[in-house]
């Protein structure tokens, strides 16, 4: 079996997301926005038509997906390979914080996919484990699946399964909360295709 839709889902807004924390392998929850944000884009996600969703087990994503599967009562699965990039150090600080500490340190990091945070792990990494993810779902799944996750894994593995040169993965946009990916397969074909990058309902 192969899948010929994915989809790339971003959990909604969190209570670090607002106040411009890094969250990493923190486990933080939904604000108030965040539930919302997931509610409106249950419509529009069910268009996809998935026959499953496979969630991070970190809360804010896990529950967003629960959001769309209470709704369209598709089946969850919940992996922990779909967790957020560890941020090590750095995890519930802002990148204000980390930069005064060591000027240039976030810059670096944003430019180079192959560089980790101290104790932390690099997008390549994070981009494997998500990768390991996809080749299980394609192995059974038919038709077409949505993972619910976070912004820096979907960066990544956008890069992954486009088999874009590592150098050129800081060239992709971030991802919004609540945003997501949808890459598609041409018929006979196994090589992925980006159809839809960082889209969302805003409000």
């Amino acid at each position: 079996m192969t899948l010929a839709r994915l989809v790339l889902w971003r959990h909604g807004e969190t209570d670090y997301n607002a106040s411009g924390r890094m969250q990493g392998h923190l486990d933080s929850h939904l604000t108030e926005t965040g539930w919302n944000q997931a509610r409106f884009a249950v419509p529009v996600l069910a268009r996809f038509a998935p026959d499953i969703v496979v969630a991070s087990d970190l809360h804010r994503a896990t529950d967003t997906a629960t959001v769309f599967t209470d709704a369209t009562g598709v089946p969850l699965r919940i992996d922990k390979r779909l967790r957020e990039t560890h941020l090590g150090t750095w995890q519930g600080r802002t990148t204000v914080e980390v930069d005064a500490e060591t000027p240039g340190i976030i810059r670096t990091w944003q430019n180079d996919p192959t560089w980790a945070p101290p104790g932390g792990e690099t997008r390549v990494e994070v981009a494997e484990r998500a990768f390991e993810v996809v080749e299980d779902v394609d192995a059974t799944e038919d038709t077409a699946a949505m993972l619910c996750t976070h912004g820096g894994l979907i960066t990544a593995l956008t890069g992954r399964l486009l088999d874009l040169p590592v150098d050129t993965w800081p060239g992709l946009g971030g991802i919004g909360n609540c945003h997501w990916v949808v890459f598609e397969r041409r018929p006979g074909t196994l090589r992925w295709r980006l159809k839809t990058y960082n889209a969302g309902i805003i409000g």
